[in-house]
């Protein structure tokens, strides 16, 4: 097999490795050695694929990226006929995937983006482009359930949808924190409520 045949399979074995060693390590704590470890390749591949940690750091937040879309995409929380039940379902969904231990469900990209947004700007825009595109997902939704109770609040679908990213990295920061997933649930929960309670309000005003 030529060099260029299996040029591919060793740089997707090392984004893999990132998504998992660096989500249990953190990124300054993952080294180059720990990665080739990890996907099984030598570190004449990795540079061979990467200049350094750091281009590998930007490539893995859009692998996170890439894959994270086509789990969503997929997602069952699509398929509910109200725009509110689809925002619901996508927290729900939130919910369910807090399996496991605390790196195997929280963020790659929130992760790396505490770790580097001051001295690592590459990195730090990579991951602020992963976290505002996945938010932009819910701005469609957002929009429809306002036109569906004819609402016009004070504040903007984009600005809801980057809301409940905060609250979930922010999860995620409270199950590294106490060590389990738990408490990454019930603010979860408490989101689902809050949500509930904002259209439900803004519905009631309307009719006034």
């Amino acid at each position: 097999m030529s060099k260029s045949a299996i040029k591919p399979d060793a740089r997707a074995k090392l984004l893999d490795a990132a998504l998992t060693v660096i989500r249990t390590k953190g990124y300054s704590a993952t080294t180059v050695d720990e990665l080739c470890a990890a996907a099984g390749v030598t570190k004449g591949a990795f540079f061979h694929h990467f200049k350094s940690k750091d281009e590998l750091g930007v490539a893995a937040a859009n692998h996170w990226s890439e894959t994270t879309a086509a789990l969503f995409a997929g997602a069952p929380y699509h398929s509910f006929a109200a725009p509110l039940d689809r925002i619901l379902g996508y927290l729900e969904f939130r919910k369910a995937l807090l399996k496991g231990g605390v790196p195997d469900f929280t963020c790659l990209v929130g992760t790396m983006v505490q770790e580097t947004y001051e001295t690592l700007p590459n990195i730090r825009d990579a991951c602020a482009r992963s976290i505002t595109g996945h938010a932009a997902t819910l701005e469609v939704d957002i929009e429809a359930a306002l036109r569906e109770r004819d609402m016009a609040p004070d504040w903007t679908a984009k600005s809801l949808a980057l809301h409940t990213q905060a609250v979930i990295q922010g999860a995620f920061i409270l199950a590294k924190a106490t060590g389990g997933a738990d408490v990454a649930a019930d603010s979860i929960d408490h989101l689902s409520r809050y949500i509930r309670m904002l259209f439900s309000a803004g519905a009631e005003r309307k009719e006034v």
